[in-house]
């Protein structure tokens, strides 16, 4: 049985073999943000009428580190609306890139990034983007983005889904059951479950609560993947929606083999990311997933992938010397944070940029600003670089 993780940017539920709690959903008023971000972002806001960022963007503090960012799916539809933490709209990306663009930002690819990181050869205003999972939405909506902006990217690659072109099970069920929130708050469960269940899709509490219902019961009743299949599609037409024609759209999908090869030949560094987007904390179950996803990724790339990504960002101290034994030179992880050169290489910070973070919040971290505000946890695998 294979499962896909997905970040779930600030909170991260585990459940049955791996499977996590569906991305928070914005179907509903967004409640007001903590204290601590309205006061971060009150003095990101005087900082900047005070030229304050522009001076920490421009200092030599900066010039010696490298913003990560980090993105998902950039969505086709309303994916966005879904999930402001996993899928972003093209506009957004776009306004995102012009923000690098008119701030001057040096992007570069990650593999020269991260060299020039350790040579201490680094640009100003250093930025690398990186994007995770490999969606065929990176290929229909990101792809044109970085032409038009001429920026080069990374997409960490799970190769599993890559091969078996169906949508992501535990997404796509959070995805569908968002869809019916006004259409069909209170469905008949047990088509789905087998049983009654109260269900109401109308709040993200009910819909969250529903999508751990479908979850468990896959994971009890051991359902084979097309087992899961099925599943999705059933829940699908309960919920008067039409599996067919989103599965058409290749919302929540994977790119084929063959798009990932194409994306290669227009300069994407497609790199590693498990084959099954899972990490086993089992040596030779953890080195199989690197092995396996590096014979379907090396085929369609210039060179031997060496770089990672750890699946929903998820990382324990013994797959650093995993890791190394793979042959894997870097490592990015989803923990804030700029990197500077004496940073773990196999522990490197990103900014996870989602629909949520305003233009300001990503201006701080672009600047290098938002780095002093980061709690100790966030940062305590970054060592403390010179002054």
């Amino acid at each position: 049985m294979t499962t896909f993780q997905v970040p779930d940017v600030g909170q991260q539920t585990a459940g049955p073999q791996g499977a996590t709690a569906p991305p928070r959903t914005n179907g509903e008023p967004t409640p007001a943000p903590p204290i601590t971000v309205v006061v971060k972002r009150r003095v990101l806001g005087a900082s900047s009428r005070l030229g304050l960022l522009d001076g920490i963007r421009d200092s030599k503090w900066r010039q010696r580190r490298l913003l990560i960012l980090c993105y998902h799916s950039v969505s086709i539809d309303d994916e966005h609306e879904w999930s402001g933490t996993y899928s972003m709209s093209p506009a957004v990306l776009e306004s995102r890139f012009r923000m690098l663009r008119d701030g001057g930002y040096n992007v570069l690819s990650l593999d020269e990034a991260i060299r020039r990181l350790y040579e201490h050869t680094l640009p100003p205003r250093s930025v690398a983007l990186t994007f995770d999972d490999g969606m065929f939405d990176f290929r229909a909506r990101a792809l044109p983005l970085l032409k038009q902006f001429g920026f080069p990217a990374t997409v960490y690659l799970t190769t599993f889904y890559s091969e078996y072109q169906k949508p992501i099970f535990g997404l796509f069920c959070s995805y569908v059951l968002w869809r019916a929130r006004t259409r069909m708050p209170q469905p008949d469960t047990r088509p789905i479950l087998g049983r009654e269940s109260a269900w109401d899709l109308s709040t993200d509490a009910g819909r969250r609560r529903a999508h751990r219902e479908i979850m468990d019961f896959a994971f009890q009743q051991q359902l084979s993947l097309p087992e899961r299949v099925a599943l999705a599609e059933r829940l699908t037409d309960l919920l008067g929606d039409d599996y067919e024609a989103l599965r058409a759209k290749r919302i929540l999908t994977v790119m084929t083999p063959a798009e990932a090869a194409e994306i290669a030949r227009a300069g994407v560094d497609v790199q590693l990311h498990t084959h099954r987007h899972r990490t086993p904390n089992d040596r030779s179950l953890f080195q199989r997933e690197i092995t396996d996803n590096r014979k379907r990724i090396d085929p369609i790339r210039d060179g031997v992938a060496r770089h990672f990504c750890y699946p929903s960002g998820v990382y324990r101290p013994e797959f650093l010397p995993w890791l190394r034994e793979a042959g894997v030179q870097t490592a990015t992880t989803c923990d804030p944070g700029l990197a500077s050169s004496k940073t773990e290489p196999l522990l490197l910070p990103r900014l996870v940029d989602t629909s949520n973070l305003s233009a300001l919040d990503v201006e701080g971290w672009m600047s290098g600003m938002s780095a002093f505000f980061m709690p100790r946890k966030a940062r305590a695998h970054v060592q403390a670089a010179d002054a």
